[in-house]
């Protein structure tokens, strides 16, 4: 029996990173997409630490045929996608008096559009008991006017991830985000392997009482 696959979208030294050693951890295999090709073969040799597979693909996610192409040959090469979890977001330091339309649709095309993208992508891959998790955010309910297009990014991000969760139910695939709620630090409940605890257990919820949005409040 092949090991259970996950593709960790957005692929970095934070919480995306702590994703991919935490389900290493549980025997998954691992394929990650990110921009940073050094990065991303760190992260490689610390899952192959872990006795896990590990492949990885450079790719612009707001790129459609670019993103959509390391997907697929990722799937292709590790046999089989069992959770798809999308983490990438933009941090613009912009109020709505100096965010132009331009930079908040480029935002939100990375932050939330490219999950259809790499979902598309993956879907073919995936069997009924296959996940789809998020990394969400408190910006989606208490925006920073700071960063105004982090909170429509986290907005958006949530309510995509109840479609994709309706739309796939039938067949037997679920969807869920994890809301959270503090400030991401080296030290105490919000360190990205907290965070990343939270996602492994929202994707391995029972089915008959899923929760397509689990907030984590540390």
């Amino acid at each position: 029996m092949t090991r259970p696959v996950i593709l960790v979208i957005g692929a970095g030294p934070g919480v995306s990173g702590s994703v991919a050693r935490r389900f290493a951890r549980d025997g998954h295999d691992v394929g990650l997409v990110g921009v940073h090709p050094d990065v991303l073969r760190d992260l490689a040799d610390d899952l192959a630490a872990l006795d896990a597979t590990a492949a990885w693909r450079v790719a612009d996610l707001t790129d459609h045929d670019a993103a959509t192409r390391a997907v697929a040959e990722l799937a292709g090469e590790l046999g089989r996608v069992d959770v798809l979890h999308f983490n990438p977001s933009a941090f613009r330091e912009q109020d709505p008096l100096e965010l132009s339309v331009p930079d908040l649709l480029a935002d939100v095309t990375l932050g939330v559009g490219a999950l259809l993208t790499v979902l598309q992508a993956a879907r073919p891959h995936m069997e009924s008991g296959a996940r789809v998790t998020a990394t969400g955010s408190m910006a989606a309910d208490q925006p920073w006017h700071r960063a105004a297009s982090l909170g429509v990014q986290k907005a958006g991000l949530r309510n995509l991830v109840r479609s994709i969760d309706a739309t796939l139910e039938p067949d037997g695939i679920r969807a869920a985000s994890v809301t959270v709620r503090g400030t991401l630090s080296d030290h105490g409940p919000f360190t990205p392997d907290r965070v990343a605890d939270a996602i492994h257990a929202a994707a391995q919820q029972d089915a008959e009482f899923w929760s397509v949005e689990i907030p984590y409040e540390g």
